[in-house]
């Protein structure tokens, strides 16, 4: 293992989430079976008072995680120097087959992760807990992904090694190689920032009418979750080769170093931060009938829709400024 601050950090935090949603996935369990907000018993007032307490500590990792996310990238860009053979973060998480697993399921806990803090959120809203069953099932449902994360994460960290041989990210995405992301990095430059203008103007339109009308909000949030995967592609197939001026550098991770500005993570913090808010407003819509929430899921949606849409047009106007002020045109 490679001892490094960050490695710490991250290990200790994943630890401590994952303790956390035991702990708490238990006493979901039994709210499930036994919540009754009418009942007066010693086992209804017990669960009233721990579920506070629980969700408190629960939303504070949490909103770690989230943070962990990008942490955990710029761990593996910073020692990828002591790795033989890496430059960027894809060395280091090429260095064992517990790498971009961990990756991936990073992502994955920081998608559920908001989508949980949101739907919190609005359950703290109403004065008896609609939506605590709804929570607490989303947190069960995430308890096998992060406790998966926690492990990847720890066996990645335990099996670096600084003579251990690794590649670049010129090997990863070059045509000879094989596997999604090259396939993504092979596919044509243009058509694809076409779809990728496209799916933000359908994104932005749909938003703008359902902050406006109030209507549309299930197309909303799906539009965000499409925009999102085809935002991710076109940096891999073409954004990046503006941002690198260069034909044939597809990396998505290079564009995290201090050369190129740290571009890639207010990008990548806006289009994870956009897909979040708005799918989380499609989540809320089927409880906007709630006798206790009737009055405040309309604001919250149209806050989250706003901030979903913010993130949105930020990314894009971020993609159309290395587009259009590199001076680099693709032939």
């Amino acid at each position: 293992m490679i001892l490094h601050p960050t490695v710490l950090a991250l290990v200790i935090t994943s630890f401590l989430t994952s303790l956390m949603i035991l702990y708490s996935g238990y006493y979901g369990i039994r709210i499930l079976v036994n919540w009754d907000m009418g009942s007066g018993s010693e086992l209804q007032l017990q669960l009233e008072r721990r579920t506070y307490l629980i969700s408190t500590m629960v939303g504070y990792l949490l909103a770690l995680q989230l943070v962990s996310l990008f942490l955990f990238i710029f761990t593996a860009d910073s020692i990828s120097s002591l790795l033989v053979g890496a430059m960027c973060a894809v060395g280091t998480l090429s260095a064992n087959g517990f790498g971009y697993p961990a990756l991936l399921l990073k992502v994955a806990v920081f998608l559920l992760a908001g989508l949980w803090l949101i739907l919190n959120r609005a359950d703290n809203q109403g004065y008896d807990y609609p939506l605590i069953r709804k929570k607490y099932l989303l947190l069960l449902f995430m308890t096998p992904v992060i406790l998966a994360e926690t492990v990847c994460q720890a066996l990645f960290f335990l099996g670096l090694r600084p003579d251990i041989i690794t590649s670049c990210c010129g090997s990863l995405f070059s045509p000879e190689a094989r596997g999604i992301a090259t396939e993504m990095a092979g596919l044509p430059p243009l058509p694809t920032l076409a779809a990728f203008y496209a799916s933000a103007a359908v994104t932005l339109a749909s938003g703008v009418y359902f902050y406006l009308k109030g209507r549309g909000c299930g197309l909303f949030a799906s539009l965000n979750l499409v925009h999102l995967v085809v935002t991710v592609v076109a940096i891999i197939s073409v954004v990046s080769l503006y941002i690198y001026r260069m034909p044939s550098h597809h990396c998505p991770f290079c564009i995290l170093q201090r050369e190129y500005l740290y571009v890639g993570y207010p990008l990548y913090a806006a289009v994870l931060t956009g897909g979040v808010t708005g799918a989380g407003t499609g989540m809320l819509l089927p409880f906007r009938t709630v006798s206790s929430l009737r009055e405040v899921l309309p604001g919250m949606t149209r806050r989250l829709s706003a901030t979903s849409l913010a993130c949105t047009a930020f990314s894009t106007l971020l993609v159309s400024w290395e587009v259009l002020a590199t001076g680099f045109t693709l032939r």
